[in-house]
């Protein structure tokens, strides 16, 4: 499987740097955020049609690979 991070970019004048879809103005962080509250690809899709499928299987890819981190720290709130 051929990998979809090429999809995640990071600019620094797009969303203060952080990982976005395509340069474009939706964070990598909001839409794994959707995701994870339940939303499916299909329902995402509908309500941003600029976007497409391999890009939120990119945010997946993405989350996964920053799963696999060898240290997590946790923040103090």
């Amino acid at each position: 499987m051929e990998s979809l991070l090429s999809r995640i970019t990071t600019t620094p004048d797009i969303c203060h740097g952080k990982p976005t879809i395509r340069g474009l103005r939706y964070p990598v962080e909001n839409m794994l955020e959707l995701l994870a509250s339940g939303m499916t690809i299909e329902e995402l899709l509908k309500d941003y049609p600029d976007l497409q499928r391999e890009d939120f299987l990119a945010c997946l890819e993405y989350a996964s690979k920053l799963a696999h981190l060898q240290s997590i720290y946790k923040l103090n709130s």
